[in-house]
């Protein structure tokens, strides 16, 4: 009667390692361990949602995890740490809608993932896990908000400097020398235009809203001015854009970080206004196009239109403003969208020729990009061209294309050309080449006072205030009479204060405005003051929470400036794995954050993130991406159950390459699943539980030594070049190989175990028990393999014949090219298929072809 000990019982063996590793502390990284290499494998933070996990979010979490278990198994002091994203706006929505306080909704959700994320087994160190809506957390978020609001950048230095050591003018009183300060801070506030959504109550970010609309819960956003804490990353502009070159990322990473950057090279240019005592500053990056400016176009925001706009046109300009205001920064710059504007009867001055210009306001232009204003050249700038066109405004060419039909069409006007060429219609500059022009006209306008030569950046200082409850609070204090006081650093942190209602006014004022209790307070000498009721926004925490990691049980500082030379060392953090998504918004927040701490001494290194790797998405079974209204989202739970984590693990990892988007696939599932139950039953007798007879100490032959080799060979390199599903099809091969023997050596089964571990390490753990060994093998050696005999000793060549394959021939890996010719023409359907015609050409491209052509 058979007992069936033996069979694959993938629950019970996932559960009993999974608490080996957490009570062992197997995973546990050491501090300081100069005895051997360190190695930092991050992922990018997870938001703890309401809906859990589905099976696309554990794809880079595998990935990472195999490599942090293979270097440890190479050798390495790994660091392998995870945590919580858990500030944002959905548990405050759901606060709102429920009345449920948001750190309960957050720690019911992180509760979740954590058990979803510990039940597919991976190696992190939980001892390290961090939130960042723990005080003890978002203590250290507020003190490096304290640091950019006490630091300056110095210009001539290129780096941040305390605030103390900021150089003051002489002569300045009390209130000025104070208003200085406060224009120099890395943290000021400032009143700017951004996007409002009413119904969230709350500032959204350009990459929020999608349509006018909010992206959470397709609310109506408008543009208004509001009082907003701003950071001044504009400062690190060129250093941002510098230093991707010391990064291995991407290049659509760095690309798109360059473009978001957008640095452009000109001049800015003074045109009065006609009738005012107003001047207008223009950034171009053509001026040697200036006498070809016949009118001028500002933002519909722009401050100075209110000033300067004709009495009977103000009715027209307001209405056009309304409407602009309902569009995001998108829609508005979206090139294909027809050109709209209203003119606002006022006239700039063309300081190069003294014409007077018309001023339109269109939606095209945006407030936060340059001075807000342009100079419209309609003969050489395509979006000019279409509005002066269509409002029939002068287009007068001034750059003349070297091809002479190009320059006839220029000069008929029917062409707009925005390439280089030479000066026409341009007075004394006729007849240079635009290079030249660029030059000089830059200079004449310097020693005119019209101008100068000017580098600008589309990037905008980091708008950092949002007008919610659930964020980190403003270690800040607003004075009776006006003035802005920071906490001292020992005052930290400032806790969230409990609530009774979420809701925002929908004034702009914030949910903690309500609590008066919070927010009154009386400083030492009697006045009173009121504390910042903005919190900051979710990219806060999710800036450092790498540094956290390092140290984060330490409450006397961030982290220790010892264990972060150690595990930051000279590159940073050695492997970050996560989605495209972030290659914006949250990589150039945590390279601006990490600079400032990098300039005053805080950390050890420019850049936080040597290399990134960026995970494809995974669709649903439908090909759709998966969500929640599609219906097509997969849970891990359900897979876990069915197939187990290795199975999971291995299937997300066999899909295609790490980087390609991939749709699920059950049959995928089941595919990779009869894999490990082949190897289980290749190894372990069904009917004992014990290792299986033909398992046994003896030496391999020839064959199984030589495929074994190559397969480690193969699963190593491909772990170092994140190839994980073609490491996983060589194991499949070497097993496939074994199941046919009918001796098993077991040294070659142990060398399976330990390439497949960081891979399917619950079914790893368990057959090297099985295989006789008391410890675990999460710190076994890596197993090395021969040079020699990862080498072929034949290969198999297909042979065509004029493009058709006709025949194969087996030869000696190190055969002769001009031989294997010879023996290929002998093969008697090769012959045939040449009927009897000399070859014109023979090619051999060893390990797989020799193409001959008649």
């Amino acid at each position: 009667m058979c007992s069936n000990k033996g069979l694959y019982r993938f629950s019970e063996i996932e559960k009993k390692w999974q608490r080996f590793w957490q009570e062992s502390k197997v995973f546990k990284a050491k501090d300081c361990d100069d005895s051997r290499p360190k190695y930092y494998v991050l992922d990018m933070f997870p938001y703890p949602s309401g809906q859990g996990l589905h099976v696309g979010h554990p794809e880079g979490y595998t990935a990472s995890d195999i490599v942090a278990r293979y270097k440890r198994m190479k050798g390495f002091n790994v660091l392998h740490p995870f945590g919580w994203d858990a500030f944002g706006l959905p548990a405050e929505q759901h606060a709102i809608q429920t009345g449920t306080a948001p750190e309960a909704t957050t720690q019911k959700n992180i509760d979740n993932m954590r058990r979803q994320t510990k039940s597919l087994g991976f190696s992190y160190d939980w001892d390290r896990e961090v939130a960042t809506t723990d005080p003890g957390y978002y203590k250290w978020t507020q003190w490096i908000f304290l640091k950019l609001f006490n630091s300056y950048f110095d210009d001539a230095d290129q780096k941040a400097k305390p605030i103390e050591e900021l150089h003051i003018p002489a002569g300045l009183s009390g209130d000025e020398k104070q208003k200085y300060i406060d224009n120099q801070r890395l943290a000021y506030e400032a009143e700017v235009p951004v996007n409002w959504c009413p119904e969230l109550g709350t500032v959204l970010a350009n990459e929020e809203v999608i349509g006018g609309l909010s992206e959470r819960g397709g609310h109506p956003v408008i543009r208004k001015p509001m009082r907003q804490w701003m950071l001044r990353i504009t400062k690190y502009a060129e250093k941002l854009l510098d230093d991707l070159a010391e990064v291995d990322w991407p290049y659509s990473i760095k690309k798109l970080q360059t473009d978001w950057i957008g640095k452009s090279v000109g001049a800015d240019v003074d045109f009065a206004v006609d009738g005012f005592d107003e001047t207008i500053r223009v950034f171009t990056t053509r001026p040697d196009t200036l006498f070809g400016a016949t009118y001028m176009v500002m933002a519909p925001e722009h401050p100075l239109v209110d000033k300067i706009a004709a009495d009977d046109r103000r009715e027209a300009v307001q209405k056009y403003r309304d409407e602009a205001s309902r569009k995001s920064d998108l829609d508005r710059t979206d090139l294909a969208k027809e050109k709209t504007g209203e003119p606002i009867g006022a006239f700039a001055i063309n300081p190069v020729n003294g014409e007077n210009i018309p001023i339109w306001i269109s939606d095209y232009v945006l407030i936060s990009y340059g001075t807000g204003v342009i100079m419209a050249v309609p003969a050489h700038d395509e979006r000019d061209f279409e509005f002066a066109t269509k409002f029939n405004l002068p287009i007068i060419p001034v750059v003349e294309p070297l091809d002479s039909e190009q320059a006839e069409s220029v000069r008929q006007g029917t062409l707009c050309f925005v390439g280089d060429g030479r000066a026409i219609n341009s007075g004394q500059f006729d007849g240079l080449s635009t290079a030249e022009f660029k030059e000089q006209i830059a200079n004449w306008l310097e020693q005119k006072g019209l101008g100068k030569k000017a580098v600008n950046y589309k990037l905008r200082d980091w708008l950092f205030s949002r007008q919610r409850y659930w964020g980190e609070p403003f270690p800040i204090l607003h004075t009776e009479d006006g003035r802005v006081i920071a906490l001292l650093e020992e005052d930290l942190p400032l806790k969230l204060p409990a609530v009774e209602n979420y809701k925002p006014s929908g004034t702009g004022e914030p949910p903690l405005a309500n609590a008066d209790d919070w927010v009154d307070v009386t400083l030492g000498d009697g006045s009173k003051a009121r504390r910042e009721t903005d919190t900051m926004p979710q990219w806060a925490g999710s800036c450092w929470y790498y540094l956290r990691y390092l140290d984060p049980d330490n409450d006397k500082c961030g982290w220790d400036p010892e264990k972060e030379k150690y595990w930051m060392g000279d590159i940073g953090v050695d492997l970050y794995i996560g989605g495209a998504e972030h290659a914006v918004l949250h990589l150039l927040y945590s390279r601006f954050w990490h600079k400032l701490l990098y300039d005053l001494g805080y950390v050890s290194t420019k850049e936080p993130f040597k290399k990134l790797i960026n995970q494809g998405m995974i669709l649903g079974e439908d090909g759709q991406k998966m969500s929640k209204s599609r219906g097509n989202v997969v849970n891990p739970d359900q897979v876990i159950a069915s197939h187990g984590a290795d199975s999971m693990r291995l299937y997300e990892m066999f899909m295609g390459p790490l980087e390609a988007v991939k749709p699920w696939n059950m049959q995928g599932v089941e595919g990779v699943h009869r894999f490990l139950q082949k190897l289980w039953k290749l190894v372990v007798e069904k009917n004992t539980g014990q290792l299986d007879e033909v398992v046994k100490e003896v030496e391999a032959d020839e064959a199984t030594l030589r495929l074994l080799n190559q397969t480690i060979k193969k699963v190593g390199d491909d772990i170092e070049s994140f190839g994980f599903n073609t490491a996983i099809s060589a194991m499949m091969i070497f097993v496939n190989h074994l199941v046919k023997q009918t001796v098993v050596p077991k040294s070659a089964v142990e060398k399976l175990v330990l390439i497949l571990a960081p891979f399917a390490p619950h079914i790893a753990e368990e057959l090297w028990e099985k295989l006789g060994h008391a410890e675990s093998l999460a710190y076994e050696s890596w197993p090395e393999y021969d040079k020699e005999l990862v080498k072929e000793k034949e290969i198999e060549l297909a042979v065509q014949v004029n493009g058709k394959v006709k025949d194969r021939i087996v030869v000696a890996a190190d055969a002769d090219v001009k031989w294997i010719e010879e023996e290929a023409q002998k093969l008697e359907k090769v012959k045939a298929a040449m009927g009897g015609k000399p070859a014109r050409k023979i090619i051999v491209v060893k390990p797989r072809i020799v193409s001959i052509t008649t």
